[in-house]
């Protein structure tokens, strides 16, 4: 079970079947998520992009506070089916698009094809720190982030995830949130194109 934390679902309950093997973000932790998101972004005007999204802790909390564009990927046809559910329920179901598939295959699939101001990543806590890079790469180098986005990766507090776009960590006991930067192009990119558009 999860806790809608804010929004026009503030409080609500989210129970999910017993049989689910699933592990959402605790209310301590999402809270302090969102209040940092909040400061940055209207959340009305924002599209997401929810991977390994679960039972949709991270995408319901979204929709509840107001944003009308939820991508959520998620492997387990149960899981999606539930989020499909409790959105139709709570009637998010325009706001909220869930897609069932590998998050790895489906980065590859959809590269370059839109842009989120936030990406959310919430893999296994098994995953390997290689896997862990390769999300990385997927996301930053395929221009899933608009230029003023953020990617975040739920892990692990042991795991130290470098990256050249690193931003900076927020640690709530054993889990930590981890945001990169798009990466910006530079003046010496920028310049070579200027010249390649005047040739």
């Amino acid at each position: 079970m999860y806790r809608i934390i804010s929004g026009k679902w503030k409080a609500k309950k989210i129970a999910a079947p017993k049989n689910f093997d699933v592990r959402p973000t605790t209310d301590f932790a999402k809270e302090a998520l969102f209040s940092i998101l909040e400061n940055t972004y209207d959340m009305q005007s924002i599209s997401v992009l929810d991977l390994f999204a679960g039972i949709g802790s991270i995408t319901l909390e979204f929709a509840s506070r107001g944003c009308q564009d939820v991508t959520s990927v998620e492997m387990n046809p149960k899981h999606t089916s539930f989020i499909n559910s409790t959105a139709a329920e709570l009637d998010m179901s325009l706001q909220v698009n869930t897609q069932r598939g590998d998050v790895f295959d489906w980065l590859k699939k959809f590269r370059n094809n839109k842009s989120y101001e936030i990406v959310f990543a919430d893999a296994p806590f098994e995953t390997e720190e290689k896997k862990y890079h390769e999300l990385l790469s997927l996301v930053l180098k395929n221009k899933y982030l608009k230029p003023n986005g953020i990617l975040i990766v739920e892990h692990q507090s042991r795991l130290k995830l470098d990256h050249p776009n690193y931003k900076f960590t927020r640690k709530y006991g054993n889990v930590s949130f981890s945001f990169y930067e798009p990466y910006q192009e530079t003046e010496m990119e920028a310049e070579t194109e200027n010249s390649d558009i005047t040739e």
